[in-house]
């Protein structure tokens, strides 16, 4: 049995503006206060996990002990079955420059590294995103959702970001990167993870 949340607010381990707003308005019809790391100017933890519920947990729990509020962290990623699961928790990491992050450049590998295996179509791969909710006391609750679809080539849009581009989920003739970005959040990863979430602690 899933713990209910009836906390006044809800700590979002992220300094993602965007990502806040979203999960604010996912979260609007139960009254729940929200805020970000930012709000509270506390630092990224560094992620020394190998997998999604790990380096969540530990975003997670960063906060709460800061603030002593119960705290939400998301991590995800984007798993090419041929690959091995690659880039998984490496999602992010592929896409690092000593500039900032080049996304271009790591679906540019994802794409090089198929071919290098001479994968078959369809390319299997799908986003995934594991949601940590824990409490002071410490008690968590987690949820994971799954968006499962194939890699294509070239490049097919630029409407979302990270490996949007190369991604078309299953039923559907789009790419995410194609995708009006409220109707690729209807029905992503972070959606399907977030609707559990919802029904398990707050509905």
């Amino acid at each position: 049995m899933t713990r209910r949340f009836d906390a006044p607010e809800l700590l979002i381990a992220t300094h993602n503006r965007g990502k806040l707003e979203e999960i604010a308005d996912l979260l609007a019809p139960y009254g729940v206060k929200v805020s970000s790391n930012a709000d509270h100017g506390l630092p990224e933890p560094e992620e020394t996990e190998a997998t999604f519920v790990g380096n969540a947990r530990i975003k997670a729990r960063a906060a709460m002990t800061a603030t002593g509020l119960p705290a939400l962290a998301d991590d995800s990623g984007i798993e090419v079955e041929a690959l091995g699961n690659a880039p998984g928790v490496y999602t992010a990491d592929w896409a690092e420059t000593p500039n900032g992050r080049d996304f271009n450049m790591a679906m540019t590998r994802t794409w090089t590294e198929l071919e290098a295996v001479n994968a078959a179509e369809p390319r299997r791969a799908r986003f995934c995103c594991t949601l940590v909710l824990i409490w002071p006391d410490g008690h968590e609750e987690v949820f994971e959702g799954a968006m499962p679809g194939r890699i294509v080539w070239p490049m097919r849009g630029d409407q979302g970001h990270g490996y949007d581009a190369i991604f078309q989920p299953d039923g559907y003739d789009q790419t995410f990167g194609e995708m009006d970005r409220w109707e690729k959040n209807r029905i992503s990863h972070r959606a399907d993870a977030f609707a559990k979430l919802v029904k398990g602690c707050f509905a």
